[in-house]
């Protein structure tokens, strides 16, 4: 009987340490004073275009430990539009492009004039109330503790 409940204890703790010490590639939003984790593995940055006045999107995804800028929505063509892109046929009055492309990360500046947001699935976060205008915001990949990613996101 001892020797059961010696096993069992035994694969707790190692449970519990592996739950401490493991980390997970997370997808991390950091800003001076403050950051949070996604738990989305997917996320779309938005803002209004400084030239062209219209709405720009780009959509990113994490595959493991690699991030990837994977298409692009703009209304029409003009400064910083994408040249290597694939055009991908749409209805909804954007241009939408297969880029495909690998990014250490998503540097922003921020600015109320443009309202620069990210979106995911389960929320909107404006980053243009977040920051003060032309702070920097980075999106990167990060190697978090099991426990803190279970936790949600990290303000």
């Amino acid at each position: 009987m001892n020797n059961k409940i010696f096993i069992l204890g035994s694969t707790v703790l190692i449970v519990l340490l592996l739950f401490l010490f493991m980390k997970v590639p997370t997808l991390y939003v950091s800003y001076e004073g403050g950051g949070f984790a996604l738990k989305e593995d997917r996320f779309e940055v938005s803002w209004i275009h400084s030239v062209e006045k219209e709405a720009w999107m780009e959509t990113y995804e994490k595959e493991g430990s690699r991030l990837f800028l994977v298409k692009t929505r703009f209304k029409t063509f003009g400064a910083g539009t994408p040249s290597d892109g694939e055009v991908i046929p749409s209805t909804d009055g954007y241009v939408h492009m297969k880029i495909d492309r690998e990014v250490e990360s998503v540097d922003l500046i921020v600015s109320a004039n443009v309202e620069t947001m990210l979106i995911t699935d389960s929320k909107e976060y404006r980053l243009y109330e977040m920051v003060a205008d032309y702070d920097s915001v980075k999106i990167e990949i990060k190697k978090l503790p099991v426990w803190e990613f279970l936790r949600g996101e990290i303000q």
